[in-house]
């Protein structure tokens, strides 16, 4: 059984009656019982409110796949929770972050650099291309689905290469973005995926909630959890595969931590 918890910072749905009209057991809730009708897939929710934002350690210790959808209150999250989630995925964690999850803490950091874009809020159709219709994630999807209001991203996107580009946004205005990215950091997958404006059903249409069982899937790293993600061990001489004498001078005893 894959365990998938779905965070989301659940601000909009507290303050706008709109969001809370379209989801009134929250994003987190959405997404969350639609996963639970997925075969092999088990979900739970954490949000900003709970105590270290729903994410103790022994929680993402028990967690295949994190699901995160944040956009009012980046800024809230915790820089000890956004580490060690980041740590989670570094060991082997998967993730899948949603819409305007481009600037989470735990995106940025996992990506390394700015992750901005353009955008527009008019509530315009959104066309999406499968680029790679061989693709765990594309499984099963029309070849393109439409949504017929979204907010609109454009390029540039400033995020690094991905591994793969799984989906191609088209928007009524002109624009395209690069709407389905696929990265591995450390031992975890990562999966970005752009639909998902609150105002917007986006996460009641079936299509969409077929793209996010697929990820939380292929997300998914069936391997044990890597120790000490930022261990670097000094290995002393008589460990050395291979016989070997010290030659030269040096700086560091054997056993030492080294500089950092």
């Amino acid at each position: 059984m894959i365990r998938a918890v779905v965070w989301n910072e659940n601000v909009h749905e507290q303050e706008s009656d709109v969001v809370r009209g379209i989801y009134p057991d929250g994003i987190h809730g959405c997404i969350a019982a639609a996963l639970n009708t997925v075969d092999g897939v088990t979900a739970t929710t954490a949000t900003l409110q709970d105590p270290e934002h729903g994410l103790p350690q022994d929680r993402l210790d028990d967690t295949d796949v994190l699901i995160w959808w944040g956009h009012a209150a980046h800024g809230d999250v915790s820089d000890a929770v956004c580490d060690r989630v980041c740590d989670a995925v570094l060991a082997g964690m998967g993730v899948i972050f949603l819409h305007s999850s481009h600037f989470a803490k735990p995106f940025k950091k996992l990506m390394g650099t700015a992750c901005n874009l353009t955008w527009r809020e008019a509530g315009e159709k959104e066309r999406i291309w499968v680029t790679e219709p061989g693709h765990p994630i594309a499984a099963g999807l029309p070849n393109p689905f439409e949504l017929e209001n979204e907010e609109m991203y454009g390029e540039p996107f400033g995020v690094p290469q991905p591994l793969e580009t799984v989906f191609l946004s088209w928007f009524e205005g002109g624009e395209a973005f690069r709407s389905g990215l696929t990265y591995r950091r450390g031992a975890g997958n990562v999966f970005y995926f752009r639909p998902g404006h609150e105002t917007y059903p986006t996460y009641h249409q079936p299509v969409i909630q077929r793209v996010l069982a697929n990820a939380v899937r292929w997300a998914h790293n069936p391997m044990p959890r890597l120790n000490d993600v930022h261990g670097a061990p000094n290995v002393p001489i008589e460990n050395a595969l291979e016989p070997l004498t010290q030659k030269g001078g040096r700086l560091h005893k054997d056993g030492e931590d080294g500089f950092r």
